[in-house]
């Protein structure tokens, strides 16, 4: 049986998340950078212009108290000095900015010192620092330029170095599903321990390792008890044949034949588990088939062919054994009418009773384990068997629930 899975949301895969990943981190150092070199820059150039504001202060000031005259840019009182210099209190240099991006003047700093006591004019000058900003904005432009190249390169190689990554990842991940629907000598082949993918897959293949041997130990732990007990079941019902007749040989008949019916699907599963079976293909009509596998359960199960059933190649005791497993299933675990519908190379059992539980619609049939309690008694091993045989004939068994109750197996053969 395929495990069938509810269609989710769209996958984003792992190399893309871990190439935007590194993209996004790229873009936050480089913006971190930016704005740091930035802003250091700017402090810089104010830092320049206000110690060259300053010393052109210092020069203009020791020409016009040697000469009387003033010097190109200085100037004494000018209506555009701001109120901090304008109102000096001491005769010390001092400088303030102005301008701005808010403003229409170009930015800039002053340096203003008054001349003489108080009351004295203030002589001062200003340093523009258009030369400086600009070449800020150039900055800017080619960090900004530099970070798209750097990103745009870094991107795709961040993608390939995930897409390494994620490829190991997908190869340990289909190891995994291989030894999950029973491939136990599926291994991932990554042997190196370089870095924790190594670890898993090195443990995926210790795990595989373990639960092939654990379930080759049950296997040949289940077909030999089957193999010595069938000796003994067969001497049993030998005797039972020389017992008198009355409801004590009926009982205790019924229950050898119970016992050895047991014995047999134990080695048939033993068999299925080893694969030693080989189908023998043959072409049958494949309605024909059907009703005489449901015939031979001696149980009330209406049979229809819809259409003209086609004729399948297909091993046809298999055939049988897969249907007569499921009708018995049906009669024993569900509630009448059990119906088998026929239709091109399908076959379909159906029954009205509490349908299968969760855990087999989820993990399939398992051996010695019947479901719910309300589905009866019964060792297990019918359903399993009639997996077995479904994947010995390359068919596909599911198994599911009708909307108004009841449990249906479909049973679709190969083309």
């Amino acid at each position: 049986m395929r495990p069938f899975r509810r269609p989710g949301p769209r996958r984003v895969p792992l190399r893309w998340k871990i190439a935007a990943l590194a993209a996004a981190t790229g873009c936050l150092v480089a913006a971190a950078v930016g704005v740091l070199v930035h802003v250091w820059t700017a402090r810089e150039i104010r830092e320049q212009a206000e110690m060259q504001a300053s010393n052109s202060v210092y020069s203009a000031m020791e020409t016009y108290r040697r000469t009387g005259t003033l010097v190109d840019g200085a100037e004494l009182d000018p209506p555009e000095l701001p109120a901090s210099l304008r109102h000096l209190s001491d005769g010390d240099r001092h400088t303030a900015s102005y301008g701005g991006l808010d403003e229409m003047v170009p930015p800039g700093v002053w340096g203003a010192q008054r001349v003489g006591g108080p009351g004295s004019p203030v002589l001062a000058l200003r340093v523009s620092m258009n030369a400086g900003l600009y070449g800020l904005r150039q900055l800017d432009v080619t960090m900004v330029v530099a970070s798209l190249v750097v990103l745009a390169g870094a991107t795709p190689l961040a993608a390939y170095g995930a897409g390494l990554l994620a490829r190991r990842l997908r190869q340990v991940s289909e190891t995994a599903g291989r030894i999950s629907a029973g491939d136990l000598d599926a291994r991932s082949g990554i042997t190196e321990g370089r870095d924790e993918v190594d670890d898993i897959a090195a443990t995926v293949d210790l795990m595989a390792d373990t639960l092939g041997r654990r379930l080759r130990d049950e296997r040949r732990f289940t077909a030999d008890v089957a193999h010595e007990l069938r000796t003994p079941v067969g001497g049993l019902l030998a005797t039972a044949d020389l017992l008198p007749p009355g409801e004590t040989e009926d009982l205790l008949r019924a229950r050898v034949r119970d016992l050895r019916g047991l014995v047999e699907d134990l080695l048939e599963v033993s068999r299925l588990d080893a694969g030693a079976e080989l189908p023998v293909h043959a072409r049958v009509p494949l309605g024909a088939v059907v009703a005489e596998a449901v015939t031979r359960t001696g149980l009330a199960t209406g049979v229809e062919v819809a259409g003209r059933a086609e004729s399948v190649e297909t091993d046809p005791r298999r055939l049988e054994r897969i249907v007569g497993n499921l009708v018995v299933n049906a009669h024993r675990h569900g509630k009448a009418p059990v119906t088998v519908t026929v239709e091109d190379r399908t076959v379909v059992v159906r029954d009205h009773g509490p349908g299968f539980p969760a855990d087999l619609l989820r993990d399939g049939p398992r051996r010695f384990q019947t479901g719910a309690a309300e589905r009866g008694s019964g060792h297990g091993l019918g359903l399993t068997i009639a997996v077995g045989q479904a994947r010995v004939l390359g068919a596909e068994l599911r198994f599911d629930n009708a909307p108004d109750g009841g449990a249906v197996a479909t049973l679709r053969l190969p083309g």
